[in-house]
């Protein structure tokens, strides 16, 4: 079924509690184990409607933020996750202690009873209001980057599409570009500020009502980590100073020579990668997506057929266009077992990333897509972030196809900043342990201390001021995921690591390569993140020797890449 024709309809909530209340009350009265599957069975079916039409209105909120129906669903859905949080959690507390949980760990596996556990430490009744407050707060937050509307050159850009100027090789233009960007956050730094200011405080009170002394253990539960704890994280942060940050440095000087400026560069020097232009790919809009259906078509059966199915029901919305949420996602639409992919094409290389990472996302669910219970579907975040980072190295054997004369350089630039985000990731996940374990810092303090850390993280950063808000510390304001989705950041760094590892397994052998992110991938969310590495004999990213490893083997090949000829 194509997407358009998708039927969403607002659910009655006193239906769905008293439902859920009725499965959960007979589940809990099962007098046998068949009794108790069938029941469990029915739950995961009801879930997973309730899951479809969240799912469909927040999409179509997100395509257009303007549309007054879906903006309504989506405000009705902020109140009713956590009502629908109440709901699943009394499940849960049923299936802990069921009679026979012993059984159902025989047949689907322990996992979904140690997440359960997690699940029901996270939540209690009384966080129900500050949860509503939440989501409203990081909805206003979504609506104002969407509404921006900026002007530049001769015309009116959203921050998407302002995007390729940012990287466009005339200096002066890039220069402006980003100015006229960050004179936008300026503008609007108070309600930036408030929101957050406001996040910080809900997220604290919550952690404190469940017995902790900030938000930062909710926070890692919320993320469902089960296999890992903050210091762990807190080690691989170290290790990424002490082995990436130099690497990074060192790409950087070298760019700054091929560029003829002195390092350390602006923000919008960094920004391009060669006195020619950036790697654009060619073709428009519709060639990308052919392109990536023929990367798709010759690089498995499995991938052919899954993109043929995304194209077939219209399972992609990738333009950016006015009104349009920022950013780019991939979600799922389970009554009808299908993926969907979210972006904003903007003419640069995230276009064709896009169609790699997003989509690497949709394979592993594709994949999945009929495993039960439902929450087997996806892993963990970190887990989730293997599947699309690898998957746009294994692109990366079709570049030609989608840059054409710019490949050589693409390949390039997709390696180095590979290297160069996880410096950048990292100082994400840093950011927000000072600001969770310090929540009375103002707001002023925040900027200070993101300005503290791009010394750290990102030294090739000038600070000088040139550019509004980005050199004066404020530029973690544009981060979407630190609003929306705290402690997510650092599991793109863990994954980028072990995509690392895949990009350096298809220089050796492509056939072998896809073999181990076949039975990677093939697990779903059966495993935790440690286990589906193991299980796919993979190396893990908290072993400091892999990050170390990786990150060698990229900077040799960076060294040795020939740019003859690359201005």
């Amino acid at each position: 079924m194509k997407f358009k024709d998708m039927k969403y309809e607002r659910p009655d909530m006193e239906a769905v509690k008293a439902l859920h209340a009725e499965l959960t009350e007979r589940f809990r009265n099962a007098s046998s184990y068949e009794e108790a599957k069938e029941l469990f069975l029915a739950n995961e079916k009801e879930s997973q409607h309730i899951a479809t039409m969240a799912t469909l209105a927040s999409i179509r909120h997100s395509i257009d933020t303007r549309d007054e129906f879906y903006d309504a669903e989506n405000d009705f859905w902020d109140g009713a996750m956590p009502v629908l949080s109440q709901i699943q959690v009394a499940w849960k507390e049923a299936m802990l202690e069921s009679p026979f949980r012993a059984d159902f760990e025989a047949e689907y596996g322990d996992l979904m009873f140690i997440n359960a556990e997690i699940e029901k430490r996270s939540f209690k009744p009384e966080l129900m209001p500050l949860m509503a407050k939440e989501n409203e707060l990081t909805t206003q937050y979504d609506k104002l980057i969407a509404s921006a509307q900026i002007p530049f050159k001769d015309g009116t850009y959203t921050l998407s599409q302002l995007a390729p100027f940012k990287t466009g090789a005339d200096d002066e233009e890039r220069l402006a570009a980003w100015k006229a960007e960050g004179g936008w956050y300026k503008a609007n730094q108070p309600e930036l500020d408030r929101i957050y200011d406001e996040l910080v405080k809900v997220r604290t009170e919550m952690g404190r009502m469940l017995g902790y002394e900030n938000f930062v253990p909710l926070g890692y539960d919320r993320m469902g980590r089960n296999c890992y704890d903050r210091n762990d994280v807190e080690k691989f942060r170290e290790a990424v100073v002490k082995y990436l940050v130099p690497v990074a440095a060192s790409i950087y000087e070298k760019q700054a020579e091929r560029l003829g400026k002195t390092y350390p560069m602006s923000f919008a020097d960094n920004a391009l990668e060669f006195r020619s232009g950036n790697p654009r790919p060619q073709g428009t809009p519709d060639d990308i997506v052919a392109a990536g259906k023929k990367f798709y078509d010759e690089l498995s059966p499995e991938t052919s057929r899954f993109f043929r199915t995304m194209l077939d029901n219209e399972l992609m919305d990738l333009l950016s266009t006015e009104g349009k949420q920022a950013g780019g996602y991939c979600t799922g639409i389970p009554d009808y077992e299908v993926p969907f992919i979210f972006a904003n094409f903007n003419g640069t290389q995230h276009d064709v990333e896009v169609i790699t990472h997003e989509a690497g996302h949709a394979f592993a669910e594709w994949m999945n897509i009929k495993r039960v219970p439902q929450e087997y579907v996806w892993p963990g975040m970190e887990a989730c972030e293997v599947h699309s980072m690898s998957m746009e190295f294994f692109g990366d054997e079709w570049a030609e196809d989608f840059f054409g004369p710019d490949t050589r350089k693409y390949l390039y630039s997709h390696l180095a900043g590979g290297i160069e985000f996880i410096p950048y990731g990292t100082m994400v996940d840093h950011f927000q342990h000072i600001v969770y374990e310090n929540p009375d810092l103002t707001p002023a303090e925040r900027h200070a201390e993101w300005k503290r850390l791009l010394g750290i993280y990102m030294p090739w950063m000038k600070l000088d001021g040139e550019i509004p808000v980005y050199s004066e510390g404020e530029g973690w304001q544009r981060q979407l995921h630190i609003y929306g989705a705290p402690f997510y950041y650092i599991d793109y760094c863990l994954a980028q690591t072990v995509a690392l590892e895949f990009w350096a397994m298809i220089k050796k052998d492509m056939k072998d390569a896809w073999a181990h992110y076949m039975k990677y991938t093939e697990q779903g969310g059966s495993r935790t993140f440690r286990d589906l590495l193991a299980n796919a004999d993979l190396e893990s990213p908290f072993d400091e020797g892999t990050l170390k490893k990786v990150c060698l083997a990229a900077k040799d090949y960076l060294d040795k890449y020939d740019l003859t000829g690359i201005e």
